[in-house]
């Protein structure tokens, strides 16, 4: 009789990490960055009807990297209940940071107990009103949650865009349109060409609209900006 394939719990947990890790890698590079108005997300994202980044709510807005249907999934799950605690209770209690949270629950409940994971790395972001600090937080395939600061970065060679924004930042709190010049210039490492406005996808929070905050960038905004 042949001896039952064994496999210790520690390895199969790092093998799934490392099957979701390079799902992730496949992807493009997704950056979320704090502006003086509001918080901008920049995406490499040549596809105009497939949406990286999208609201979730009055002043949050969701980004996604990975594998597309999965992704898709979890944002259609947090409009969702969204909408359903706004409905229930108030608008006030509708947060980044309980979304954050249910996607961290989510994501780590099928990493322990799935045997694929999700190959996804996602980000919620809030932004401030009413003198409220902005929120960023970058949720991991695994169910980590990293309550980022001023910039953030998934998918892709995250680390390398990283570390290109943290050599360039400015110490102040930049306009839309240095942010938006930094985010390209970080994405354009990574891609090792020049990116088009044609194929980004951008779009921010901007806590000085009243009633809804995000809104999205045409592309004529996103070539003056690079511009100018």
């Amino acid at each position: 009789m042949p001896m039952p394939y064994y496999v210790s719990p520690e390895q199969m947990m790092q093998d799934k990490a490392e099957y979701a890790k390079k799902g992730i890698a496949k992807g493009r590079s997704i950056i979320a960055m704090e502006y003086v108005d509001g918080i901008l997300l920049a995406a490499d994202n040549p596809s105009a009807s497939l949406h990286k980044v999208s609201e979730i709510y009055d002043n949050i807005a969701f980004a996604g990297a990975g594998k597309y249907s999965e992704f898709e999934n979890l944002r259609k799950a947090g409009i969702r209940h969204a909408d359903l605690k706004g409905f229930m209770y108030s608008r006030e209690d509708v947060t980044g940071r309980s979304l954050a949270n249910g996607y961290s629950q989510s994501l780590g409940t099928v990493f322990s107990q799935e045997m694929k994971p999700l190959e996804v790395e996602i980000l919620v972001v809030q932004t401030g009103i009413n003198s409220h600090p902005n929120e960023i937080y970058r949720i991991s395939f695994d169910g980590s949650i990293i309550d980022e600061k001023n910039v953030a970065v998934i998918g892709g060679r995250a680390d390398v865009v990283q570390n290109f924004l943290k050599d360039k930042s400015p110490n102040h709190a930049p306009s839309l349109d240095e942010a938006l010049r930094l985010c390209v210039a970080a994405l354009d490492q990574t891609a090792n060409q020049k990116l088009q406005p044609e194929g980004l996808e951008v779009a921010v929070l901007d806590r000085s609209r009243t009633g809804r905050k995000f809104r999205r960038l045409a592309v004529g905004d996103i070539r003056r900006a690079l511009s100018s």
